[in-house]
């Protein structure tokens, strides 16, 4: 027949010892079974400390480590307050025990301090250096690789995941309508309304039509497009790669002899440069609904003076310069998304550094690119 085992309850008690001294005496057991009541009992002693000199532990019948620090912590308090306390009535291996809890006493937390330095400016700016061309060569691996498997897929056109091309795009494009399409309706208000607040000083309140128009189909409706994409989708794209990449599912399709770009990275490129342009088109309209809006409540302009002057503002060219940017952002979204999401290791730190690092370099590449296309259509005078 089996007894289950119970621990006393800790207790203590000040006993007056010679030459007016006092002892702090401790009873029970001081075990992690009961600690709960053991820290209740520390938070609720008061001794005289003039008096107090040692606590007797003579009388403790289980201890361990969580027990033995408590009684630690009760002398290391005592002893801040100014009275020296000694711990009697240890045995040899307590007080092993006890020596062990005081020789790995954590220290006072003491915040590095990082004097700025010429020497280790230059050392993290290299640093950074050799980080952003890692990077480039990694995209330009991606890239390389991608190629090869597209050249593939069209003299095989068998290969190509088309169910995995329209899983991603029913994620990238027609999940992000909704948010897509609000914020666009918003900016194209909030653009309508600011410039028309200037413009009818000026008597010229009807040329916020052409601002919105041209404005909203060149450059903010596909530009805040591919942000908001960058945001949704690339970081999606880096948290499933690098979830597979820690559950090493990414080494098992290298296993069984498949090509990650060809199964991974090409179903998500082709589905977001097909995306993109279809959410751009979706983001114009509807800024310019809000532009109609916010024009047609806050200026007066009726829709059909608002349409006249649209069409009189803007061309076909006008749209497709917005346009034609859609798909290279697209590519560089993906590209970075993938590389990122291939780099994961195999914490779920390095999961969310590499997602948020996805997002941020997106975005700074998008507006360079955007730049870029600028500057070449103002040098071809379009």
């Amino acid at each position: 027949m089996a007894f289950l085992e119970t621990n006393a309850p800790p207790e203590f008690w000040v006993r007056d010892d010679a030459g007016n001294h006092q002892v702090l005496c401790l009873k029970g057991d001081w075990t992690i079974s009961t600690l709960a009541a053991a820290e209740k009992l520390v938070n609720d002693i008061k001794v005289d400390l003039h008096r107090l000199t040692c606590i007797d532990t003579s009388g403790i019948g289980e201890i361990d480590t969580s027990g033995a620090w408590l009684v630690h912590r009760v002398r290391g308090t005592l002893e801040f307050k100014g009275r020296r306390v000694e711990l009697t009535g240890l045995t040899d291996v307590r007080k092993a025990l006890f020596c062990q809890i005081e020789t790995h006493h954590p220290p006072r937390y003491k915040p590095e301090k990082h004097p700025f330095s010429i020497v280790g400016f230059l050392e993290e700016t290299g640093k950074q250096v050799i980080n952003v061309g890692k990077d480039a060569f990694a995209m330009l691996h991606i890239l390389g690789s991608l190629g090869v498997v597209l050249t593939t897929v069209l003299l095989q056109p068998k290969r190509l995941r088309g169910i995995a091309v329209a899983v991603q795009f029913d994620k990238t494009c027609i999940g992000a309508v909704p948010i897509v399409a609000l914020m666009s309706f918003l900016i194209g208000a909030i653009i309508s309304q600011q410039g028309g607040f200037y413009l009818k000083q000026f008597g010229a309140d009807l040329y916020v039509v052409d601002l919105a128009g041209i404005l909203v189909l060149r450059e903010i409706g596909v530009i805040l497009t591919a942000i908001m994409v960058a945001g949704r989708s690339g970081s999606a794209f880096t948290a499933e790669l690098g979830a597979m990449r820690m559950q090493e599912e990414v080494d098992a399709l290298h296993v069984i002899g498949l090509s990650v770009t060809e199964v991974l990275v090409l179903p998500r490129i082709l589905a977001l440069m097909i995306a993109l342009p279809v959410l751009t088109f979706i983001a114009d309209m509807s800024a310019l609904v809000g532009a109609g809006l916010t024009t047609w409540v806050y200026l007066d302009i009726p829709p059909l003076a608002f349409l006249n002057q649209l069409q009189a503002a803007i061309t076909p060219q006008t749209l497709w310069v917005g346009l034609v940017k859609a798909p290279f952002m697209a590519m560089i979204i993906g590209l970075i998304a993938c590389v990122e999401g291939l780099k994961v290791g195999g914490s779920a730190e390095s999961l969310g550094r590499h997602t948020t690092m996805s997002v941020v370099k997106a975005i700074f590449l998008v507006i360079v690119v955007d730049g870029a296309f600028a500057m070449f259509f103002a040098a071809v005078n379009i």
